[in-house]
């Protein structure tokens, strides 16, 4: 399941957390665990994730490919920071 996309669907754009979106997740999880069938959502944001899990999802995914990407470069700039030189080291 996509937040995300779920809440675009209610209206509710860049709104996961909506209330009405929120409630449309937990009715599909709860039919779900009726049914006996595994679920899971994605959940880029911590608390998200732990709230998903605490909640009975059986698979979060808990990141976003452009997110890994960009936590990546970034650890890789920062390990180099310190020893940049010249006129572009101002720019890291």
């Amino acid at each position: 399941m996509f937040p995300s996309d779920l809440a675009a669907s209610y209206g509710h754009l860049g709104n996961p957390n909506h209330p009405e979106v929120q409630e449309a997740i937990a009715q599909v999880l709860a039919a779900a665990q009726a049914a006996g069938k595994p679920t899971g959502i994605l959940a880029p944001a911590e608390a998200d994730a732990r709230r998903y899990l605490a909640q009975g999802m059986r698979f979060v995914g808990v990141g976003s490919d452009l997110g890994v990407l960009r936590m990546a470069s970034q650890a890789l700039a920062d390990k180099y920071r310190d020893q940049a030189q010249g006129p572009l080291a101002a720019q890291y």
